[in-house]
């Protein structure tokens, strides 16, 4: 289940278009979290989100890097998200039974 940690004061603009953004993060099988951004237009269009971009042992641990975050940080997170170089598939999804060895992550 996931949960959001930190949501930020800043609009953030890409594309023409204005974001507020939020960190959240989710607990994986293994016990470890996972943290990633989710942002959402101003214009009630459709939310995005980035890939994972931390894994950390705890929750504790994992608002910690929330509370980190800068402007410029979340400005390249929004980039990435919206020119993935690969897919990352969502927590909810990414630990579904698959053979050992492989990887959720497109190559």
């Amino acid at each position: 289940m996931s949960e959001v940690l930190v949501e930020f004061p800043d609009v953030l603009v890409a594309n023409g278009r204005q974001y507020h953004a939020h960190a959240s993060g989710g607990e994986r099988p293994d016990g470890k979290w996972e943290g990633w951004i989710e942002f959402l237009p101003l214009d009630g269009s459709t939310s995005i989100r980035s890939g994972r971009e931390t894994t950390q042992p705890n929750r504790a641990d994992t608002l910690y890097w929330a509370t980190g975050l800068t402007t410029v940080y979340l400005e390249g997170a929004l980039e990435r998200a919206l020119h993935p170089l690969a897919v990352d598939e969502p927590l909810e999804h990414a630990h579904a039974a698959r053979p050992r060895g492989t990887s959720s992550r497109a190559r």
